[in-house]
C-alpha cells in the first residue's frame, strides 16, 4: 500500500473539498482519502497495482480543480551521498500567497465599491448627490455610472465566477458557485432594468423609467456583495496562515547561514542549506545550529526549547548530539554534520505536524456529510424562494431579493474550517510545548482516555540507575572501616571493565567526584554474582549477596531488607575477605512524575504502573509517585506488556499506553493512543500516535488537556456553523416575514456569510495562547 501526498488547487469551501473527496475515493484500489482545505493538499492511500498517481491526478482534473504532486525534488535526495535536501519550506507560505492576493482584490473592490454604494443607497440615506445624477432626466446616467463601477469589482473578483460556474458544469457547486450566482443574477436582473429603461426613455417616460432605476437596479447589492465577500475571505485567509505560527517560529529559528571548518582549521560561511554529510560546522554563542550532529569539541550551553519545550540550556560536550534549530547560549564548539535537510529533528517535526493536518478527526465527519450536500440544497431552496415569493406576492423584484439573499447567507466555508483550522492551531500549539500529534484522530481520542498506564523505566524513572547510598562497613565500636571516597575507589577499580548497569552508575558518580580509580589486575566477572580481581597485594570484590556468602562474609539481613523496601539494588564490596562497605544504586524517580501522575488524577484519568521489576522494587517506586499496590502491574515481561493492554480495552476501558518507545512498540500501538516519552533524539518513534518531546510524564496531562481544548473549540465552531445556517437560510428565505416583516437585504446577507467564517477562523486562534492549569 503506497502512500501519496498531492497539492489541490481550486478549494474554496467544504463543498469542494467533500468533491475531491468522492473523485478520488470512486477510485477502484484506494483505500483511504484525506483532503485538506485548510493547506490545500490531500493524502492518498492506494494500491500502487491497481492505481497510480496520474490516475489520481486525472480525478480530480476531471472534478474542475487543479492537482499536482509537491515538488520533492531535493527532499531526502543526498543521504546517501553527502549532499544537502532543499531548505525547509513554510507550510503556511501558500496561505500567505493567497492573503496577500486577495488583499489585491480588495483593495481594488473598494476602491470602486464605495462609491458605488453611495451611489445606489445614498438617496435611501439622505446623503446629498450631483444633481445630473438625481434628476429624473439623467436615470439612465446614474444607472451607466453604477454599471462602470460594477465592471471592475466584478473583473477583480472574478475567480468567483470562474469557479463557481466550472463547479456547476461539473456537477459539484460549491460556494464560489452560490456568490456567483447571486451577483450574476442581480447584475443580469440590472442590466435588462437598463434595457427596460432605455425603451421608455425613447418614448419619452421620463418619469417611469427613473422608477424603473430605483426599483430594478441591484448593481450595488452585486458589487457590495462581492466585496463583503472579499473582506470575509481576506481576513479569514490572513487568520489562516496565523495559525500554523508554532511551525513558523521553528522554520525562522533555522540559520540562514553556517560556518564551514576545513581540515586545514579555515573556515568559510556558506548557505545552511548547503551543509553535506560529515562536514565539521562551528557554532559561536548566539548563533543557531544549522544541522543535526555529534559535538567534536567545546563545551557550551544550547537551548532546546524550540524543540522540546524546556527553558533550561542543556549543557553540551564532545560527544553530545545537537540539534537544528536549537540555540548556542555559552560557548563556541565545533560539530559533525549527521541529518541534513528533511533528515533533521526539525524537518521531522514538521513534517508530523503536516502529516496530522492532513488527517480528519472523527469528528469532522458530520461536517464532511453536510457539506457534500449543502450548496446544492441552497441553490434548490433560492429557487423555491423565488417561485414562491413571485406566486404570493407577484413581484419579481421581491422574489429576486430573498432568493439571492439565500444564496449568499448560506456559508458551507464555516463548516469546512472549522476542523482544520482548530487542528492545525492545537498541532502547532502542541509543537510549541514539545507535544507532536500524528494525526488528527489521536487528537481528538486522547481526550476521552480513562485509563492511562505508565511503563516503569524511562517513564515514571529515569532509565538508568543512579548511586543513592554509600555506606562504609563499620566496627564494633561504631567507626568506619574506610572512608566513602575510598569506598567510591575501590569499587571504580573494580567496576571500570564492568559493563553491568550498576557498574556504570558507579563510575559516573566517581567521575563526577573526580575519583580516579587505579588499576586491576586478574580482573574477573562471575556470573550472576558479580566480580572480583586483585588491587595490589589486596584481594578485592563486589556483587551480591550470594558473593559475599561464598566468600564467607555475612551481610546484615535487615540492610538487605531495607534496601529492597526502599527498591534499590545494594553492591557489597569486600576486601581481602572482610565486608569493607556497601554502595546502592536505583533507577531513580523523575522529579516531575509524582506531580504528573496527580495532575492526570485530577483530570479524572485512572493510572497504572507496568514493569517487569518484582513488586517489591515495583511498590517502593508506586509509593514515591502515590499509587497504591493495587495499581501496580509487575513482573511484566516485554512480550506481554500487549496482552494487559488489551486486558483493560476488553473491560471497556478507553487506554492510553506511555513508553519509550523502544520494547513497549507492541503497547503502544494497541493502545487507543501511544504516547512515546523521549529526549526527542528519535521524534519519529513506530507505533506510537503521540510522541513527547521531553523526558517528562507531566506532559501527558498537558496532551490531553490540549485535546481537550481542541475538541471543545471544533464542537463551538461546528455548532456555530450548523447554528448559523439554521437561522440565516429561513431568514433570507422570508419564513419569518409574514410574522416580523423581515426581508432581509442581500448585501446584509454578503456581510452575515463573511462574518461567520471569520468567526470560526477567530474561535480556532484562541487555540494558540492555550495554557494547561499546571502552568496557571
Amino acid at each position: 500500500m503506497a502512500h501519496e501526498k498531492f497539492d489541490v488547487t481550486g478549494m474554496t469551501c467544504a463543498s469542494c473539498q467533500a468533491h475531491v473527496d468522492r473523485a478520488v475515493r470512486r477510485l477502484d484500489g484506494v483505500s483511504e482519502v484525506a483532503v485538506n482545505l485548510l493547506s490545500g493538499s490531500m493524502a492518498v492511500d492506494y494500491d500502487e497495482s491497481r492505481v497510480s498517481p496520474d490516475d489520481i491526478v486525472t480525478a480530480v482534473d476531471r472534478a474542475g480543480y487543479g492537482v499536482s504532486l509537491p515538488d520533492a525534488a531535493g527532499e531526502g535526495a543526498g543521504t546517501e551521498h553527502g549532499t544537502a535536501p532543499a531548505r525547509l519550506d513554510s507550510p503556511t507560505k501558500k496561505l500567505e500567497a493567497a492573503a496577500a492576493s486577495m488583499r489585491s482584490r480588495l483593495i481594488v473592490s473598494l476602491i470602486f465599491e464605495i462609491p458605488l454604494f453611495y451611489l445606489g443607497m445614498g438617496h435611501m440615506l439622505g446623503w446629498p448627490l450631483p444633481a445630473v445624477l438625481t434628476d429624473h432626466a439623467h436615470s439612465m446616467t446614474l444607472a451607466l455610472t453604477m454599471l462602470l463601477l460594477t465592471i471592475p469589482i466584478a473583473f477583480a473578483n472574478r475567480a468567483y465566477f470562474i469557479n463557481g460556474f466550472k463547479s456547476l458544469i461539473y456537477g459539484a457547486p460549491n460556494m464560489d458557485a452560490l456568490v456567483a450566482i447571486g451577483a450574476a443574477a442581480s447584475i443580469a436582473w440590472s442590466v435588462y432594468a437598463m434595457y427596460a429603461m432605455a425603451d421608455q426613455l425613447a418614448v419619452g417616460a421620463v418619469h417611469e423609467a427613473s422608477m424603473t432605476a430605483m426599483d430594478n437596479l441591484y448593481l450595488e447589492a452585486a458589487g457590495t456583495i462581492l466585496a463583503l465577500v472579499t473582506v470575509g475571505k481576506y481576513l479569514e485567509t490572513r487568520s489562516k496562515s496565523k495559525t500554523g505560527g508554532a511551525i513558523e517560529q521553528l522554520i525562522d529559528l533555522a540559520p540562514k547561514e553556517a560556518t564551514l571548518v576545513a581540515e586545514d582549521g579555515s573556515e568559510t560561511v556558506v548557505p545552511a542549506d548547503s551543509i553535506q554529510l560529515g562536514q565539521v560546522v562551528r557554532v559561536r554563542p548566539g548563533e543557531s545550529v544549522p544541522v543535526d550532529g555529534v559535538v567534536l569539541d567545546g563545551l557550551s550551553a544550547v537551548d532546546e526549547s524550540a524543540l522540546t519545550g524546556e527553558s533550561i540550556p542543556v549543557e553540551k560536550k564532545a560527544g553530545d548530539t545537537v540539534s537544528a534549530a536549537t540555540v548556542n547560549r555559552a560557548g563556541t564548539f565545533t560539530f559533525r554534520a549527521t541529518r541534513v535537510g528533511a533528515d533533521t529533528n526539525l524537518a521531522k517535526i514538521i513534517q508530523l505536524v503536516e502529516d496530522a493536518n492532513a488527517t480528519k478527526a472523527p469528528i469532522s465527519r458530520l461536517a464532511d456529510q453536510v457539506a457534500a450536500v449543502f450548496v446544492p440544497i441552497v441553490i434548490g431552496i433560492a429557487i423555491v424562494t423565488f417561485v414562491a415569493w413571485l406566486a404570493i406576492t407577484g413581484n419579481a423584484n421581491e422574489a429576486l431579493t430573498a432568493a439571492v439573499a439565500v444564496l449568499v447567507i448560506s456559508c458551507p466555508c464555516a463548516l469546512g474550517l472549522a476542523t482544520p483550522v482548530a487542528i492545525m492551531a492545537g498541532t502547532g500549539k502542541g509543537a510549541e510545548m514539545g507535544i507532536l500529534f500524528k494525526s488528527a484522530e489521536a487528537l481528538e481520542t486522547l481526550r476521552g482516555v480513562g485509563t492511562v498506564i505508565l511503563d516503569k523505566t524511562g517513564t515514571v524513572t529515569a532509565g538508568a540507575p543512579r548511586v543513592t547510598d554509600v555506606i562504609p562497613a563499620t566496627r564494633p565500636d561504631g567507626s568506619a572501616t574506610i572512608s566513602e571516597k575510598a569506598l567510591v575507589k575501590l569499587a571504580a577499580a573494580l567496576e571500570r571493565s564492568s559493563e553491568h548497569p550498576l557498574a556504570e552508575a558507579i563510575m559516573a558518580y566517581a567521575d563526577e567526584r573526580d575519583i580516579i580509580a587505579r588499576p586491576v589486575e586478574d580482573f574477573r566477572a562471575i556470573p550472576g554474582r558479580g566480580v572480583a580481581a586483585r588491587e595490589g597485594a589486596n584481594e578485592i570484590a563486589a556483587g551480591n549477596a550470594a558473593l559475599m556468602a561464598e566468600l564467607g562474609i555475612d551481610i546484615d539481613a535487615e540492610l538487605r531488607e531495607s534496601f529492597a523496601h526502599e527498591g534499590k539494588t545494594p553492591l557489597f564490596f569486600a576486601k581481602n575477605g572482610a565486608h569493607v562497605g556497601t554502595i546502592a544504586a536505583a533507577d531513580e524517580v523523575k522529579p516531575t512524575s509524582a506531580a504528573a501522575i496527580g495532575a492526570l488524577r485530577g483530570l479524572g484519568v485512572e493510572v497504572r504502573m507496568l514493569t517487569g521489576d518484582n513488586r517489591t522494587t515495583a511498590e517502593a517506586i508506586a509509593r514515591e509517585v502515590g499509587l497504591a499496590p493495587a495499581y501496580v502491574i509487575a513482573d511484566v515481561m516485554p512480550a506481554d506488556k500487549e496482552r494487559h493492554v488489551r486486558e483493560l480495552q476488553d473491560a471497556g476501558q478507553k487506554v492510553a499506553m506511555v513508553g519509550d518507545g523502544v520494547n513497549d512498540s507492541p503497547a503502544l500501538a494497541r493502545a487507543d493512543v501511544g504516547l512515546a516519552i523521549g529526549t526527542g533524539a528519535d521524534i519519529a518513534k513506530e507505533g506510537a500516535d503521540v510522541i513527547l518531546m521531553r523526558s517528562d510524564l507531566a506532559d501527558v496531562a498537558r496532551a490531553i488537556e490540549l485535546s481537550g481544548a481542541v475538541i471543545r473549540n471544533i464542537k463551538q465552531d461546528l455548532f456555530w456553523a450548523l447554528i448559523y445556517n439554521a437561522i440565516g437560510i429561513p431568514l433570507a428565505a422570508g419564513v419569518f416575514f409574514p410574522f416580523t416583516g423581515w426581508q432581509l437585504n442581500p448585501m446584509f446577507g454578503a456581510a452575515a456569510m463573511s462574518l461567520s467564517s471569520i468567526c470560526v477562523v477567530a474561535n480556532a486562534l484562541r487555540l494558540r495562547g492555550f495554557k494547561p492549569r499546571a502552568a496557571r
